[in-house]
């Protein structure tokens, strides 16, 4: 693409946008996964990213459910963690990817399973990124993941911002975001990236509010600040279910239309196998 091409403004239907999906415990929920996926897709995203269970748990169903998604014509990224995993098994997962036809990881750390103890050759993302670099050069694109408002495990957020550039420097490609619900943390981030002469696509993952007890639940295990305004609001509605979905609607609208005009590269929607709530975002946003 030449620089003119680059700089010229996106459509509003066109700004980037990607999935996430996990894989289906049941037959039943794989099929849900398939329609949500149908309506999904008239969204037009760049790819659609699968889960990795803790400790590699979700292999089968998430390499199944890449698949499937290679085969409705959609570019489909595997998450791929590496706790517990040694240099041999990732290399052979590395080999069925790319026989599968996929061509873009989010490399992860992960996390271990309960009762897992310590183990595998690998002790962080950055060690799995320069891995998969070394064994299949340019063969995928790297995706990472980096934390605006600091990882739960992090010492500081010095070391957070270092723990990120390390995985950058080993061959990593771009970066997705926890989700948040501050957009200035998210530009703050950006700024301190840049400042460490890191250049690369950071790229806000978006959580849709559809559940007051779900979101609740989900931050305090990742460490995902709720404003105290919109934590007020959503116990203010008790189990009004609609009040909620429409509050969290319009919030996140206003966060995704502050990102994409602060200069986001895209947008990364944590879909929780549903498709109404991102949809109606993507809707509200011109899409």
């Amino acid at each position: 693409m030449s620089e003119r091409d680059a700089a010229a403004p996106r459509k509003a239907g066109a700004f980037p946008i990607s999935l996430e999906f996990f894989p289906p415990k049941t037959q039943e929920g794989s099929a849900k996964l398939r329609i949500a996926r149908q309506a999904l897709y008239a969204l037009e995203p760049e790819f659609c990213s699968v889960t990795y269970g803790a400790g590699g748990s979700t292999r089968e169903g998430t390499f199944g459910t890449v698949a499937e998604i290679l085969a409705e014509g959609v570019d489909a990224a595997s998450h791929f963690s590496c706790i517990g995993a040694t240099r041999a098994n990732t290399r052979e997962q590395l080999d069925a990817l790319r026989q599968m036809g996929v061509k873009r990881l989010v490399a992860l750390r992960g996390d271990l399973p309960s009762g897992y103890g310590t183990g595998g050759e690998f002790h962080h993302a950055s060690d799995l990124v320069a891995f998969i670099r070394a064994e299949t050069a340019d063969a995928f694109r790297i995706e990472v993941a980096c934390y605006p408002e600091m990882h739960p495990q992090a010492r500081s957020p010095e070391a957070d911002l270092q723990a990120f550039a390390a995985k950058i420097h080993a061959g990593a490609d771009s970066a997705i975001t926890q989700y948040f619900y501050n957009a200035d943390s998210y530009f703050r981030f950006v700024e301190e990236v840049d400042r460490l002469g890191i250049h690369v696509p950071v790229v806000p993952g978006i959580m849709p509010i559809t559940s007051s007890a779900q979101l609740m639940r989900f931050s305090d295990a990742c460490g995902a600040e709720i404003p105290r305004w919109i934590r007020l609001r959503l116990q203010s509605f008790g189990d009004d279910s609609a009040s909620i979905k429409a509050f969290g609607l319009d919030v996140v609208t206003q966060l995704c239309e502050q990102l994409r005009a602060g200069g986001a590269p895209g947008l990364h929607f944590y879909t929780m196998n549903q498709a109404p709530a991102t949809v109606e975002i993507c809707k509200r946003l011109g899409r």
